[in-house]
């Protein structure tokens, strides 16, 4: 069976190099020097996210793993000027571009985008479907602070809905003082604190409310054929929309739908490399099949069982793999 995963991740040390001359992002201002150098060592020292012949390919084999959407992993700074963040996401942009042309039935491509100008993101994002082919975006985290539901960012939402292709969500870093107030405690080691408000649970949780915003702010009202994806089973939220439904009802929203209805026909799921039967088993049967797509979240993610045999032992008929495992990428993401 034809294998396509969609949160597979890539980066460029000249970029990384860039980017770390501005120092480091707002979100991360305020953490103390060793909780700073624990982020930084997270995104950057992967040398799996900028080796694509070897160890990328490798992984591909091993997972049966047909095609990779590839996604720049690292965010270009809030903290970089406007005019040369637009430089560095064209520039990333640009490189992904050219591994996508040399191996085009191995590689797509989400988009970055420079999100400190919301215009400009527009128009890369359309450069890069239009020029090179790209497939839609991916988002990571906030922007100084600002989650993209303020009005600001909406021609970006508009220039997605325009070109039909897909906006993919990432977790990114949190506020630190969020991070202090939640994650970290005397009461266990400052490691775990550190995954704790990252990986281990927080920065998943933000995306899931960051997604919710969206929601809230009638965005799928506004552009009804707008699609997003969102990870690691939909970072929690899929197990509150009964809850949401019954607290925040239209008459209050001032919403079309219900907010499940929002989860259930724009949003579409991927397991980010969290192979669990029981999750799998949930999300097919509260969104069906239809809306969920592979992903393996490379290289953050080692597997002892090959991801694919996950997917075909598991419980699911036959149909049901064959969506999941390909045809649902190639008809969302038009390949």
């Amino acid at each position: 069976m034809k294998i396509i995963t969609l949160e597979e991740h890539y980066s460029n040390l000249e970029i990384i190099e860039e980017n770390s001359k501005y120092g480091s992002p707002s979100y991360l201002n305020e953490l103390d020097d060793d909780t700073l150098e624990f982020y930084n060592k997270m995104r950057n020292s992967n040398d799996a996210l900028t080796d694509i012949n070897d160890k990328r390919f490798k992984f591909m084999e091993e997972q049966k793993v047909d095609m990779q959407i590839l996604s720049y992993t690292n965010p270009i700074s809030d903290s970089v000027p406007k005019e040369e963040a637009i430089k560095m996401v064209k520039k990333a942009n640009d490189y992904l571009y050219e591994i996508v042309n040399k191996y085009p039935q191995k590689f797509k491509a989400f988009a970055t985008l420079p999100m400190s100008d919301p215009i400009e993101a527009a128009k890369e994002l359309e450069r890069c479907v239009k020029e090179y082919g790209f497939v839609g975006a991916l988002i990571s985290g906030t922007h100084n602070n600002k989650f993209y539901d303020d009005e600001e960012f909406l021609p970006i939402f508009a220039k997605a809905a325009e070109l039909d292709v897909v906006i993919s969500w990432h977790p990114e870093y949190i506020p630190a003082k969020i991070q202090q107030h939640y994650y970290f405690s005397n009461s266990y080691p400052k490691n775990i604190g550190m995954q704790f408000a990252s990986a281990g649970f927080g920065w998943h949780l933000d995306v899931g409310i960051h997604i919710t915003r969206l929601v809230l702010s009638g965005i799928f009202d506004k552009f009804p054929n707008l699609k997003f994806i969102s990870g690691h089973w939909g970072e929690g939220i899929p197990f509150m929309i009964d809850r949401m439904d019954q607290i925040m009802k239209p008459s209050a929203t001032g919403l079309k739908k219900k907010i499940s209805d929002y989860f259930k026909e724009n949003i579409y799921y991927t397991p980010s490399g969290i192979l669990s039967s029981n999750q799998l088993e949930y999300m097919v049967k509260i969104f069906g099949a239809n809306h969920i797509l592979w992903a393996l979240d490379y290289p953050y993610i080692n597997f002892d069982k090959c991801s694919t045999y996950f997917l075909l032992d598991s419980n699911l008929t036959d149909e049901e793999k064959e969506l999941i495992a390909y045809k649902n990428a190639e008809r969302i993401l038009h390949i």
